[in-house]
């Protein structure tokens, strides 16, 4: 082969192979890189549950710096980073803005689980439970854990109003509804979705409600989850409305279009018009 074709051939082979790196050299170059934070995690050890705990807190933007400012406070259970927390949080800071301002500025605690099915249910009798969920049965305990650790906690560590209100989606649904049912006063605000109410044969359903003194707003949602879902979702609306005083407020949603998988992200939002729009305006 002649040398100098040979050269060529090699030069040209060349600059294909460096085109890329040259046009990237061109373009905008990394100076450095640092992780991207919404919030923060606090851990501390539960005397009541004996076990370590986490809580993953979002604060509003300027948090830091409105030291004369209170914040509600929603508890959202099932709040792991790689469970609701991110995606709530998100809706909140979004509903919040300005020029939205269907609520108020308002910090998130995204409660993180260790054992959902242990902490969210309550002793069952039924068979089929008891094979499936054989360590479950310890919302009695994990009531406690919010209303004398996680509370007092949040109360002592950020600026934070009287207002609270909890979400909690399929089996945090069913946890929801039992603290509505039996410790009304621990949440101003209950958003429920697509609650397990088929747990232990439907007992809760059958429980009578505790009168709640203060004003409360429950918003209870269901997507196209069944017929025991959505049944059992109208059941629990029946029963609201029925123990209705003059100081609650009640909102139902189906959520036709959803499933069990996808309808928390429009009820939660849903709820936030619902419940807090009309005070923000104000």
């Amino acid at each position: 082969m002649n040398f100098n074709k040979s050269t060529s051939i090699l030069t040209f082979i060349f600059v294909l192979a460096t085109l890329p790196a040259m046009a990237q050299v061109k373009g905008a170059i990394i100076t450095n890189k640092q992780p991207f934070a919404i919030g923060e995690t606090v851990y501390f050890t539960s005397e009541i549950l004996h076990e370590n705990r986490a809580l993953n807190i979002y604060l509003p933007l300027g948090y830091e710096e409105n030291i004369e400012k209170n914040y509600p406070v929603i508890y959202l259970l099932d709040g792991s980073s790689n469970e609701d927390f991110i995606h709530i949080s998100g809706l909140v800071q979004f509903a919040s803005f300005s020029w939205i301002n269907i609520m108020p500025e308002t910090i998130v605690v995204g409660i993180a689980n260790v054992d959902r099915k242990r902490d969210f249910t309550y002793p069952s009798n039924s068979v089929r439970d008891k094979l499936e969920y054989p360590m479950a049965g310890e919302s009695n305990a994990f009531i406690q854990f919010i209303e004398n650790e996680v509370q007092p906690l949040i109360n002592t560590t950020y600026r934070v109003t009287s207002e609270k209100t909890l979400i909690g989606q399929s089996l945090g649904g069913l946890l929801a509804t039992e603290i509505l049912f039996k410790h009304p006063a621990l949440f101003n605000n209950y958003i429920i979705v697509s609650p397990s109410l088929w747990w232990d044969d439907e007992s809760l359903l059958a429980y009578s409600p505790k009168k709640r003194t203060t004003p409360t707003s429950i918003y209870l949602a269901v997507g196209k989850e069944g017929p025991t879902m959505e049944q059992l979702a109208y059941k629990l609306k029946n029963k609201l409305e029925a123990s209705k005083d003059g100081s609650s407020k009640i909102y139902f949603n189906f959520l036709q279009a959803q499933n069990h998988g996808d309808a928390l992200h429009l009820a939660a939002y849903d709820a936030f018009e619902k419940i807090f729009k009309q005070a923000t305006k104000k």
